[in-house]
């Protein structure tokens, strides 16, 4: 009884190894000349980045923390967080509920007074229960958090307006912040919010690939790459899976490769189930990766909402998740840019994208360009999945076909869901409790 695993991501990997731990015949194909998907890394000129945007270890869900940080055993760095966001040319404090005293007056004001009026309203029932994305942040935060950060900064990374997305994906992913917490915040009493990654782990060498090759070695032998799935049919009992040069025989399958890939390598898709696909939003990412010499400040990651000072929506710094990260007396500043597919950024040239990202760091004085002695560019076709408000309605003819079909979907972009890679994780154990030996 043979099983092909469709994908060699992290979901499509962790699934490799359980099945294989479970004795299961296996091949997994990969697209791509390398697996890893989102996680992978590259070395250039001594420094390491992430080529899927920044990558940390933590979790809420202990079972998965655990194996994570099991597969890096004596191969982790563990740092306290100290993330900020530039808002008017200061460093507030994250989440930005918890850096109100960071603000202007005015401004501090304008966000305690009105999440003090939005709290009062909901609690005699003035306001009616929100519908979409924004009326949720209105909703939870008050006006004063919503136009001065939430709404610009989730408008800039998911590149959709806030309106048009849905709000059911929300709950357990941003939290709802303690009053007394912000209260706190505001007066200058220092409190934390997402505790949950106030301390993360990362691989001192390798990049977060080194946790993709920790879980992957037992199965190694079995990955197949420069396999692209052109069409997938059903013979008799068996799967025929080709690249249109080369064919693999399986029992059963498992996909863990976008939706958008799996049913166009199907044949007779029904024309509604076309559309729900096509009809999905998603985002793509553009990496654009800095190495140079001297220091940065000592800070995890940034957020940028103000679109004035470019498309970079979140900067991190990887030199100081693992001191193996960039050469000795150099740091490293990873820039992240999330784009439409096809759109204005897609059509940008690299040396266009570095020159970008070069301007944003100086503005913010993070650098200058004569410090600068590796820059290059990776991009990731998908990378966020977008909620808008059609989502639930097409995701769910999308998975209702597939089950009919008996494929089963697992991972960030085969269940189309904006899971982490913890979530990616869960996903695969909560599949293995059900999946036949």
């Amino acid at each position: 009884m043979k099983t092909a695993i469709l994908g060699g991501g992290l979901s499509g990997l962790t699934l490799a190894r359980l099945l294989h731990d479970k004795g299961t015949d296996l091949v997994v194909l990969e697209a791509e000349p390398a697996y890893g998907g989102l996680c992978r890394s590259r070395t250039d000129n001594g420094f390491t980045f992430d080529t899927g945007g920044s990558h940390i270890i933590f979790s809420r869900d202990t079972e998965v923390l655990t194996f994570m940080r099991q597969m890096i055993a004596g191969n982790e760095q563990q740092n306290a967080r100290n993330t900020k966001i530039f808002y008017k040319g200061r460093y507030v404090k994250y989440p930005f509920e918890n850096g109100l005293s960071d603000l202007p007056a005015e401004d501090r004001f304008f966000c305690i007074s009105e999440f003090v009026k939005t709290l009062i309203a909901v609690e005699k029932g003035d306001l009616p229960a929100p519908k979409t994305f924004r009326d949720w942040i209105y909703y939870t935060f008050g006006k004063g958090i919503a136009e001065c950060y939430m709404v610009p900064y989730n408008e800039k990374i998911w590149k959709y307006p806030t309106e048009k997305m849905s709000l059911h994906w929300v709950d357990g992913r941003i939290p709802r912040p303690p009053v007394d917490d912000v209260i706190k915040s505001a007066i200058g009493i220092p409190t934390e919010g997402y505790t949950h990654q106030s301390v993360f782990s990362y691989p001192l060498d390798g990049g977060i690939e080194a946790l993709v090759k920790a879980i992957t070695r037992p199965v190694a032998p079995y990955i197949k790459t420069n396999f692209r799935i052109r069409s997938i049919k059903k013979q008799g009992e068996r799967w025929l899976i080709s690249s249109g040069t080369e064919s693999i025989e399986a029992d059963r399958i498992i996909s863990t490769i976008p939706i958008q890939h799996l049913i166009a390598a199907l044949d007779d898709v029904p024309p509604a189930v076309e559309k729900a696909c096509d009809t999905l939003t998603y985002n793509s990412l553009v990496c654009v990766n800095i190495g140079l010499r001297g220091s940065v400040p000592d800070y995890s990651w940034l957020y940028i909402p103000d679109p004035a000072l470019g498309k970079t929506n979140r900067i991190s710094f990887p030199s100081g998740y693992s001191r193996h990260v960039a050469p000795e007396g150099s740091s490293a500043i990873l820039a992240e840019i999330t784009h439409q597919p096809g759109d204005s950024v897609a059509q940008m040239t690299d040396e266009d994208l570095i020159a970008e990202v070069t301007g944003t760091l100086t503005k913010m004085n993070l650098l200058t360009p004569d410090r600068i002695v590796s820059a290059s560019v990776v991009r990731q076709p998908f990378a966020y999945v977008v909620y808008d408000t059609e989502y639930q309605k097409n995701i769910g003819v999308l998975r209702d076909y597939c089950r009919s079909l008996g494929i089963p979907l697992v991972g960030r972009f085969a269940q189309f869901e904006y899971l982490n890679m913890d979530g990616c994780i869960r996903s695969v154990l909560d599949f293995i409790k059900s999946y036949p030996a």
